[in-house]
């Protein structure tokens, strides 16, 4: 890492903290204060060479390797003396009077006392002034001298000119127009000419549009003089103002005198319509762009300064505030920018060879044509597939030879020094890692970075934001894709910070394959690893000698959905971390962990503590030994029922995020006087140590988001209007009251403290008001002045009469009211006085069961709205809303149809609707909706019992319902029959219990998949792949399909004919005989198959007949015993099979062993009453399951090379199962143990198996399926809010989960693959 980077950043720190007087005392009284201003005086001396250094390492490897030397230098002197800081904080607080004096404990100068230092103290001190002493004599030898620093200029870009091959550009037309009309346009202009800005990162292509634009026919046409200036980091106003005077005047005179020249342009430029452009401005000062723009003002009006930039400060200044960036090219764009150059076409048509490998390396450019350009010229000369495949699999843009980094380097080495240090950092991070700003700020400020002097009245962290948002304007950051609160890093500007980064920093990547060296872990200070499902210790054994490490951070690639679940060995907590005592950053965000060990309170230099979303019930007392804590998250700890009682020790402790923690009932002690908080995001008024909300007056710095409940303990809204809410610069807001009576409710009272806690309307974002008391809400609540507010929710607030004006606020995108029993009419007061929600686009009702009239003025209201949704509205029939035009998803369950009908009406551009328990919708009122539903593309329909057909025939849905492609059709208790319209692709029928008559289309040419369970009324006796009328497959795409509870079924024919089947399931069919497995070896798509429980099978079934790419095997209770089955002959596709038993007598494994193949990865055996033990040498398999097997107990031990890849056990109603193989436990990722006593006996802490089972990330030891069953519908319920595509819980009969066992079941069409659950019913 250049010296530059870290150095000179660090080293400024160092001198702050040897200056300081609390230093000085705790020194002078340890008796170390000689070598502390010896390491001054030689740290000087080192500072004043750093610029000469960090100039000759790139050709010198003897000075690179000095500064590395320096580097790690600085870390140890930075360790010790963060060592003397936190122990004269520790005899502060432990008022030891007999090891300091009082004096000193107040950090009050005093004179030295002789202290015999203890040898370990004196061995680091004596190895740094060495170490150091040797650095500075080793300056001398390497020729370092004192001199200016002086920046080297980058003369390739100032060659950069406004010629260019227009063939050569590919895409920017829809940029290049709407630029040329902006260029074309008079607009209003205080002055005669204009600024066009067109900002991005490096490589981004602002230069190539500059130069379309300059030479676009209509552009030249339109204006008289032009000129290019390419500025560069230089911004020379005499040199830049010569080369407009000689692009206008056509001639090259020499000038003397500043002041002429500019006179001579401006008289070049009087009257006439310029345009300008400055390409690849790096400047921030407005006083320069001032002197230069002076003859500007002569010109014509209707002028333009086309501005390239990568920093947003000069336009800033300039008022240009809100700028759109240049984005990356498409994929289809890059494709054939990347083809010009690598093959001098801009399309593959002529090398599909090389398109996969092409595809390939611009999915890894991401869009951004400086890398596309530079790779595919490297590649102009290569044709084979071998050097293509090389560059792809390399990271070739990273070589120096490469023109890739050295142009981000440009953005790169215009930061400054703590910048530089700050972006490194963000090395640690994965590539399309979403990161938030304010978390990112807080790790910098906990590893130090955030010490550069500041005013008195800022703090670091408002540094952080300043350094964040100075990052960002340079494109270093990006905002996120699909979530515009958190950021990301292009690709390439991660590679650059890798690149810039050194030993100092490890990414663990979850696929890496090398071994670190020994040297390397020493070395290392900050390491960050990808949070994958399971976490083993042995990932981390090694960095036991990383003595010095300072972060261990868990990150996250990919999307992080809720219902995931990731698992962290314990011995990681409890061997790892107490062996690493320097860490600064420690963060186990979103692990499975149950506790924290008491270790952690040794972690003394422990800055920020992140266990947020973990399962932690109770944090040891001694971490409120960590005096240095600034940070601690356990926001989602939704088990957390107790903090620490010591709190008032943890004096630097800045930030406590406990939202979202339901058990945590009362504040810590001490809380109080905690002076430096900023962010407290929960409050609990009252409690057992009667918190009262007046205290919060002593948080002058608290901001950010904030829940606060108990607000019924208030006695009198004085206190809190002593709190000062209007002055706290809050983003999120949360007030809520219990859920008392209301009958005993002060609704005035409430309604006063409800307007004293108005907050400044500057910052807030969120609002949610639950269980308030009031008949009214007070004024501020709606006021437009809340300019930023995006997010409100009303919530049980059930005395209130009316809805505020919430209309009027101008950027509100999400609306949820809920629980508003008294609201009759929403109305005019809703919308308020000027343009009613204008950005609002997700509105919801719940629970209003007194809501009768829906009214609003004439005209369009709601116009950005796209989500409606209305639960339990009972009462609401009059709705004189006129238009609806942007909703495109409609929600109504509990509710009459009165509401449906007149909904559906004005929603014109419904593409999705939902509807449920709908009173009244008989068949004929839905008739009259159906005909409304033209552009529905997806439908649902639960619970509505009164509707006994959905439509008649099918021409009649077919010629109405022309764009449907999705139903979904539940529970309609009714429904006699039902006719599948041609255009559906995925069909879904559940628990329909009258329906007889099952018709899916005659051509069926777009059903791709069809899901039918809980009819078993259902009259047909045959289902299958052929039209019996004209000899073709009646399903022709057909995909997937699943067939439960059909009691009448006898037949499965013609599987033959559905030649895309890939998935196929058929469980609980009791009658069928005939399954055509002949047939089967022409699915040649089919990659998962279930057969269960359908006992009248016929007999030959099996044959060992299989589909040739069978993954998925799940079978049994058939009307064969599996052990009368022949050798199957399975495919070498085949890795996961669920064998089930039922009564069928098989007690000894080597009844079935003959059908296992040897290439399976899964395996379980579900309900085999009679088995006792089981033994099998399979070397591949990884997951091993046993479910209500009573009688068996025990697992041989194998053979060596038995079952040496198995990771994941799992038992389930077992209750006899007593000894597992000990030699395979140390290897297991998960061991789950639900209903077998014995084992749980075994396995548990005072259990002989414990030893061996502790260390496995996942341990679950359970006595009841019940509780299984209730972990398992919540897993459901988060993933259902999230996927569309999930089966009710209706589809599964409880009796038989075994949650997160088999593999078996994991196409997320079907079932959740997280869930893992059997098909059994």
């Amino acid at each position: 890492m250049a010296a530059e980077l870290v150095l000179s950043a660090f080293l400024g720190v160092l001198f702050e903290k040897l200056a300081s007087a609390a230093l000085k005392n705790i020194a002078c009284y340890k008796g170390v204060d000689a070598e502390i201003k010896k390491w001054q005086r030689s740290l000087k001396q080192i500072q004043a060479v750093l610029a000469d250094a960090s100039r000759k390492e790139i050709t010198n490897e003897s000075v690179k390797q000095w500064l590395i030397d320096l580097q790690h230098l600085a870390y140890d002197i930075d360790d010790i003396l963060d060592d003397l800081a936190t122990e004269a904080m520790h005899r502060e607080f432990t008022h030891d009077s007999e090891a300091i004096t009082s004096k000193v404990r107040k950090l009050i100068p005093t004179c030295c006392t002789n202290f015999t230092k203890s040898s370990s103290m004196r061995a680091k001190l004596d190895k740094i002034t060495t170490k150091l002493q040797d650095l500075v004599e080793e300056k001398a030898t390497l020729g370092l001298s004192v001199e200016g620093e002086t920046k080297k200029k980058n003369k390739n870009r100032e060659l950069q000119t406004s010629v260019v091959d227009a063939s050569s550009i590919v895409g920017r037309q829809v940029e290049e127009e709407a630029l040329v009309r902006q260029l074309l346009a008079d607009e209003p202009c205080d002055q005669n000419f204009s600024i066009v800005p067109i900002v991005g990162m490096g490589g981004v292509g602002k230069t190539t549009l500059a130069t379309l634009l300059y030479n676009n026919q209509q552009v030249t046409d339109h204006f008289e003089l032009k000129a290019w200036v390419c500025v560069s980091d230089d911004f020379d106003s005499f040199g830049i103002s010569k080369v407009i005077f000689e692009s206008v005047a056509q001639e090259n005179k020499k000038f003397e005198d500043f002041n002429l020249l500019q006179v001579a342009l401006r008289d070049q430029l009087r009257g006439k319509r310029f345009l300008l452009v400055l390409d690849d401005v790096w400047s921030e000062s407005y006083e320069d762009w001032k002197t230069l723009v002076g003859p500007f003002h002569a010109c014509a009006p209707g002028s333009k300064v086309v501005i390239t930039t990568r920093k947003e400060q000069l336009l800033n200044k300039l008022g240009y505030n809100h700028l759109n960036k240049l984005q990356c090219l498409s994929h289809d764009d890059a494709m054939s920018l990347f083809a010009l150059n690598a093959l001098g076409v801009n399309k593959f048509n002529s090398h599909l060879s090389l398109k996969p490998y092409g595809e390939g390396i611009v999915k890894k450019c991401d869009g951004l044509p400086l890398a596309l350009i530079s790779l595919g010229r490297s590649l102009r000369t290569k044709q084979d597939e071998e050097s293509w495949r090389e560059v792809l699999e390399s990271e070739i843009w990273m070589s120096k030879d490469d023109a890739i980094v050295p142009a981000l380097k440009l953005s790169y080495r215009d930061l400054s020094a703590h910048l530089k240090q700050l972006f490194a950092y963000c090395s640690l991070f994965p590539k399309d890692f979403m990161f938030d700003k304010e978390e990112l700020i807080l790790l910098w400020a906990a590893e130090g970075f955030l010490h550069q002097s500041t005013p008195i009245d800022s703090t670091k962290e408002r540094l952080g934001h300043d350094c964040f948002d100075e990052l960002l304007s340079r494109s270093f950051f990006q905002l996120a894709p699909n979530n515009q609160s958190l950021f990301v890093m292009h690709d390439l500007m991660n590679d650059l910070a890798a690149s810039v980064a050194s030993e100092f920093f490890v990414r663990l990547e979850n696929d890496m394959k090398r071994n670190m060296r020994k040297e390397m872990l020493e070395m290392c200070r900050h390491m960050s690893f990808a949070r994958e499902e399971y976490v083993t210790y042995k990932k981390f054994e090694t960095f036991k000698i990383a003595k010095s490490l300072r972060t261990f951070l868990a990150t996250f690639v990919g999307v992080e959905e809720s219902w995931q679940n990731f698992y962290l060995s314990s011995k990681i907590l409890v061997d790892l971390l107490p062996e690493l005592p320097m860490l600064r950053v420690l963060s186990l965000s979103g692990f499975c962990i149950s506790e924290v060990p008491q270790s952690i309170g040794s972690l003394r230099h422990l800055r920020y503590l992140n266990l947020s979303r973990t399962q932690v019930t109770h944090l040891p007392e001694n971490v409120c030994d960590l005096y240095n804590l600034e940070t601690l998250i356990v926001c989602g700890c939704r088990c957390l029922a107790k903090l620490p009682n010591n709190f008032l020790k943890l004096k630097n402790l800045r930030h406590l995020d406990i939202s979202d923690t339901p058990l945590l009932n009362q504040m810590p002690f001490g809380i109080c006087e905690l002076k430096s908080l900023q962010t407290l995001s929960k409050i609990v008024i009252g409690g057992e140590r009667g918190f009262e909300i007046a205290r919060l007056k002593e948080f002058k710095n608290l901001c950010g988001k904030i829940c606060i409940e108990g607000l019924e303990k208030v006695q009198n809204a004085i206190h809190v209007r002593e709190a000062n809410f209007s002055q706290k610069r809050l983003s999120e807001l949360e007030v809520g009251w219990s859920d008392e009576p209301y009958d005993s409710r002060n609704e005035m009272l409430e309604k006063e403290v409800l307007n004293e806690l108005e907050p400044r309307n500057v910052k807030l974002i969120q609002l949610i008001i639950r269980s308030y008391g009031g008949l009214e809400f007070p004024d501020w609540v709606g006021n437009p002045s809340f300019l930023h507010l995006k997010h409100v929710s009303l919530r049980d607030c059930k005395r209130c009469t009316s809805l505020p004006p919430l209309g009027q606020l101008p950027l509100l995108k999400e609306l949820f009211i809920e629980g508003l029993d008294e609201v009759e009419a929403v109305g005019l007061e809703f919308l308020g006085t000027s343009r009613a929600f204008p950005s609002l686009e997700i509105l919801s009702f719940k629970h209003m069961h007194e809501w009768k009239k829906w009214s609003t003025s004439s005209g369009v209201v709601f116009p950005s709205l796209n989500v409606l949704k209305i639960c339990d509205c009972p009462s609401l029939v009059e709705v004189t809303l006129e238009t609806l035009p942007s909703v495109n998803v409609l929600e109504i369950s509990t509710c009459d149809s009165g509401l449906l009908r007149r909904l559906i009406e004005i929603a014109s551009a419904v593409t999705k609707l939902n509807i449920e328990s709908i009173t009244g919708l008989n068949d004929v009122v839905w008739r009259g909706v159906m005909k409304y539903l033209g552009a529905v593309e997806e439908l649902k329909i639960r619970m509505c019992n009164e509707i006994r057909y959905l439509w008649e025939l099918e021409a009649v849905a077919s010629k109405v319902l022309v764009k449907l492609r999705r139903l979904d059709v539940y529970e309609c208790d009714n429904l006699e029959r039902f006719i599948c319209p041609d255009s559906i692709q995925v069909l879904r029928l559940s628990d329909c219990k009258s329906i007889t008559i099952f018709s899916l289309p005659k051509e069926g040419q777009n059903l791709k998949s069809v899901y039918v369970w809980g009819c078993n009324k259902l009259l047909e006796r045959e289902w299958g792949g052929q039209n019996m009328n004209n000899n073709r497959s009646s399903m022709p795409m057909l995909e997937n399909a699943l067939i439960k509870d059909w009691t009448n079924l006898k037949s499965v024919k013609n599987l033959n004919y559905l030649v895309h089947l890939t998935t196929l399931t058929i469980v609980n069919c009791k009658n069928l005989e005939s399954f055509p497995d002949n047939e089967l070896s022409d699915l040649t798509l089919l990659k998962e198959l279930r057969i269960i429980d359908c006992p009248s099978m016929d007999a030959s079934f099996p044959r060992g007949i299989w589909p040739s790419k069978l993954q998925i095997l799940s079978i049994g209770m058939l009307k064969k015993s599996i052990s009368d089955w022949a050798p199957q002959n399975f495919p070498t596709s085949l890795v996961a099979l669920e064998l089930y038993g039922g009564d069928d007598g098989v007690s000894s494994c080597s009844q079935f062993s003959h059908l296992l193949p040897s290439s399976l990865t899964s395996l379980t055996i579900y309900k085999f009453e009679k088995l006792e033990s089981f033994s099998v040498g399979l070397q591949h398999l990884q997951r091993l399951l046993f479910s209500n097997c009573p009688n068996l107990n025990k697992l041989p031990h194998p053979h060596p090379q038995n079952l040496t890849n198995l990771q994941h056990l799992y038992f389930s109603n077992c209750p006899n199962m007593m000894d597992l193989p000990e030699v395979l436990l140390p290897s297991l990722l998960s061991l789950r143990i639900i209903e077998c006593p014995h084992l749980k006996e075994r396995c548990s802490k005072r259990g002989c198996y414990w030893p061996l089972v502790s260390p496995i990330p996942f341990l679950e030891l359970m006595c009841s399926r019940k509780h299984l069953l209730e972990i398992f519908i919540y897993k459901w319920c988060l993933r259902a809010m999230t996927k569309d595509d999930v089966l009710p819980i209706s589809a599964i009969n409880s009796n038989h989960i075994i949650a997160q066992f088999s593999c078996s079941v994991n196409e997320s069409d079907i079932l959740p693959a997280s869930a893992n659950i059997s098909l059994y019913g």
